[in-house]
């Protein structure tokens, strides 16, 4: 944290800072075959004797000391660890020379921000964190696609050489910037855009003309076809079409197409957005009811409103199912109740669904009531298996998107479910039977959602447990999205509540879609990964498609490819726009194929691969005892780690821990999952937050997972000049500098964000200046701050609102969502919470970051050791 303060001083802080590549007084090791980017961890030696020497630990040649004890006591109750008396000492590492996810941000950043970034490179992409601007010249924009590795290993054993993932995650309609051209549509009259006869790839830039332009060859399965004659263009002395540069197709790696009518099952209609409102006894009295209301109304009626053309209706439901006529003809709704849930069906004709800007008026009323109509209601028991079923019989052959708004488990009517959570299998092998739905009756009706193309976003406000592993399956089905909002506060999560709807509601949406991904020959697609729905091996069926949507895709060799050509892929997603309009949305890319491991490591991208590895864990959990599930997320991210150094680093002292620059981040990174509530051990996680954590991580993108496997701390109290302003050209707020999640990084005299999985929370030092809270707060002192306050104060003051546009860019694109958790240090209980978020620290029954790659670094040497004289078959040298 560098500039001045216009507060009093603060004892100085830690400044987070690792060596990096090519630090000075950390050579590269003499005889190394890879001479690419690589990090040294200096003092990162296992317990115990190095295979090469006994010096002591944390020295380097000569008993020199190499690094230096971090400063500082951890301020928090401590956390013993039992340690074996014969165990040596720890290694004396500085936490400050270990790789660290906002100083990796911040040089990409710095690379990213001096010109546009050309798709042609194949390589350099920018990291997900990074704010760029991509021109499309040729391969799609990484916003689009993103695979784990920019270097594709030209055969399987390769590939298993390296203990990389490879992969891809696809998100097919996500948002570009303004300063991005928007994709092209194109239309090809009734015949459809041109396609490989062999392998049905779509034209695009990759494809190659030959004969004089009158044949092509397809990039994907190699299979030479006849052009058009009306699509036939001469080539160019180059063997370019001499039209290439005005057909977008030929031009851009993503443009979409319109869809002839072989392409549509039934006719396209506007999408429908149905809100289901549980109206029991518990949802009025947590204040549910008037908060879905109100959050309803802002999302139809603030910003832009819902995508366009896209109509409403809403219903609400107990023991029986209430719908509402909202023809605009009427000067407030109707309602109409249909009591027998056992025989349910849709009651109007006409009215149901509308146009959100012509019933205005009657939507506002019915929306203002609501509270007050079921304010007395007494029924505990909600039917949501029948408010399912009738959503299939009011949106057939409709589309849209069902938004669920769920308080306690559905014990009455279809669907009805039992409590089973039983506590003694917590944290045991036993407890993945708790993971498996209790009935086929939620699974069977969301198949027939997607028959229909109508999604479920399913948002729950639980007081005890739901069963979360049943009841998800209409969202991870449907293509749709969970939310929950454990013990509903309206003070505390409903400012949240209301952004998540917003943003769900507002953003880009398709229906109907089906996904499919095709690889150069020599690669295939062996798994899926998202919420979505597959009745085959290759089409990807979503009946929802947002925005937000991603889609993970595992990959594996049938074959050898071609070392001396790129390796080829597209994403073809063909779906319904939310106005009605059926078009396929194609993403191309083109990749550099290798032999060298090196290149592979080269190529390697941190976020995406950590994506997927979440993926498939969350996949394998199904099956696997979560015990399982951790070590073997430990034993990839030592394999991997491992296979850099026997191939890559053979030649660097065995007591030094090496870790590739492209995967620095693997260690702290696979920590952090392991610590996450959907893998970690011990008994305190409800089952359903492990559920609900666990679909988190399968519908993430990979920018959505970036706060969730590391938080953002964001110092508040040194704040320089640029910093929470928002700049002229593109109006992003600069942030300061954010700093480790480690509690000794948290300065007793300052005060910090601390922004991760949806929440934000505002630290104060118990030394914070009393001027910077009278200017953030309003008050003079850190005891009469009020910890109920869950909306800063908007006040007169500089720092007020550059504090208010950093909470609104730490948001992003759910600005709002910013209802602030206030915790004072050492005086508030909710510290603890705030310290299980802190994954460089020992907590959540794992260990410390710096114990953590010492462990990890022991394993690498025992499995280096026996072969440190083989000749290695896959060296770069």
């Amino acid at each position: 944290m560098h500039g001045a303060s216009v507060y009093p001083p603060a004892p100085a802080m830690q400044t987070p800072g690792f060596p990096g590549t090519s630090a000075p007084g950390y050579p590269a090791p003499a005889g190394a075959p890879f001479s690419g980017p690589q990090t040294f961890v200096p003092g990162a030696q296992a317990p115990g004797p190095a295979p090469n020497a006994g010096a002591p630990y944390g020295h380097g040649p000569g008993g020199a000391p190499m690094l230096h004890q971090a400063a500082g006591q951890h301020p928090l109750p401590p956390q013993p660890q039992p340690q074996a008396p014969h165990e040596p000492p720890k290694p004396r590492i500085d936490i400050n020379q270990m790789p660290m996810p906002g100083l990796v941000h911040a040089r990409d950043q710095e690379i990213h921000s001096k010109q546009p970034y050309s798709t042609a490179l194949k390589s350099g992409v920018p990291l997900v964190s990074t704010n760029f601007t991509a021109t499309d010249d040729g391969n799609s924009n990484p916003r689009f696609v993103r695979l784990t590795t920019y270097a594709v290993p030209h055969t399987e054993e390769l590939l298993k050489a390296s203990h990389m993932p490879l992969g891809m995650i696809v998100q097919p309609l996500a948002d570009l910037v303004p300063t991005e051209e928007p994709v092209k549509l194109i239309d090809f009259g009734a015949e459809g855009p041109i396609r490989c006869l062999r392998c049905k790839t779509y034209i695009n830039p990759h494809m190659a003309f030959i004969n004089g332009g009158k044949h092509f060859v397809c990039n994907i399965c190699r299979h030479e076809n006849n052009v058009p004659d009306d699509y036939f263009c001469n080539l160019d002395m180059a063997g370019r079409r001499l039209d290439q540069d005005t057909r977008p197709e030929l031009r851009n790696g993503t443009v979409e197409f319109v869809a002839t009518k072989d392409f549509v099952t039934h006719e396209p209609s506007p999408a429908s957005f149905v809100f289901a409102i549980d109206v029991t006894w518990n949802a009025v009295q947590n204040g549910m009811v008037a908060q879905a209301a109100a959050a309803i109304k802002d999302a139809l009626y603030s910003g832009p409103g819902l995508p366009p053309g896209a109509r409403v209706a809403i219903i609400t439901y107990d023991r029986s199912v209430h719908f509402y006529s909202l023809l605009p003809s009427l000067d407030q709704a109707q309602m109409l109740v249909v009591p027998d849930v056992n025989d349910i069906f849709v009651p109007i004709n006409e009215g149901f669904a509308v146009d959100p800007a012509e019933s205005r008026h009657v939507l506002e009323g019915l929306l203002d009531s609501l509270p007050a109509m079921f304010a007395q209601n007494r029924t505990a028991e909600p039917v949501l298996g029948a408010v399912v079923q009738v959503m299939h019989e009011a949106l057939r052959s409709r589309g849209g998107k069902l938004l669920l708004f769920q308080t306690a488990l559905p014990t009455f009517g279809p669907g009805s479910l039992r409590q089973r959570d039983d506590p003694k299998l917590h944290n045991t092998d036993k407890e993945r039977t708790l993971y498996e739905p209790q009935t086929t009756f939620y699974r069977d009706w969301a198949v027939k959602l997607v028959e229909e193309g109508v999604s479920c976003s399913l948002y729950t406000f639980p007081s005890a447990y739901m069963d979360l592993a049943t009841l998800s399956q209409l969202s991870t089905t449907t293509g749709g999205e969970l939310y929950s909002y454990p013990g509903f506060s309206a003070d505390r999560d409903g400012r949240r509540f209301a952004a998540d709807l917003r943003s769900d509601v507002q953003r880009t949406y398709g229906s109907n879609a089906v996904l499919r991904i095709r690889a150069s020959d020599g690669l295939r697609v062996d798994e899926h990964y998202g919420n979505l729905f597959m009745r085959n091996h290759v089409d990807v069926e979503l009946a929802g498609v947002s925005s937000d949507t991603a889609v993970g895709a595992l990959l594996l060799h049938d074959g050898k490819l071609d070392e001396k050509q790129d390796v080829y892929f597209q994403a073809a997603l063909l779906y319904t726009t939310s106005d009605g309009q059926r078009r396929i949305r194609v993403h191309n890319l083109a990749v550099p194929c290798t032999t060298l491991i090196g290149n592979m490591f080269r190529g390697a991208e941190m976020d995406t691969s950590m994506n997927l590895i979440a993926k498939m864990a969350v996949a394998e959990a199904q099956t696997a005892p979560l015990k399982t599930i951790r070590e073997k997320l430990s034993d990839r991210c030592v394999q991997v780690l491992t296979a850099y150094r026997r191939n890559c680093a053979s030649g660097s002292p065995p007591g030094q821990l090496i870790l590739p620059e492209s995967y620095k981040l693997l260690p702290l990174y696979t920590l952090s999952l392991l610590k996450s509530p959907a893998f970690r051990g011990g008994a305190d996680v409800p089952i359903d937050q492990r559920l609900f954590h666990m679909c988190l991580l399968r519908q993430l993108s990979v920018r959505g997972s970036l706060c969730y496997f590391y938080p953002i701390i964001t110092p508040l109290h040194a704040l320089q000049e640029h910093e929470g302003v928002a700049d002229a050209t593109t109006g992003l707020v600069a942030l300061p500098h954010s700093v480790r999640a480690s509690y000794q990084m948290l300065d007793p005299a300052g005060a910090c964000f601390l922004s991760g999985d949806g929440s934000l929370m505002l630290w104060l030092g118990r030394q914070v200046p009393p001027q910077f809270l009278q200017d953030v707060l309003g008050v003079s002192s850190i005891e009469q701050v009020d910890v109920a306050l869950h909306v800063l104060p908007e006040l007169d003051t500089p720092v007020s609102r550059k504090i208010a546009a950093i909470a609104g860019q730490l948001a992003g694109s759910r600005a709002g969502f910013a209802s602030v958790q206030i915790i004072r240090q050492g005086m508030d209980q909710a510290e603890i919470q705030l310290a299980t978020k802190l994954v460089e620290d020992r907590n959540n029954d794992n260990m410390t970051y710096v114990d953590y790659i010492c462990a990890i670094h022991r394993q690498i040497q025992v499995e280096v050791r026996p072969k440190d004289t083989a000749e290695h078959k896959w060296s770069n040298s």
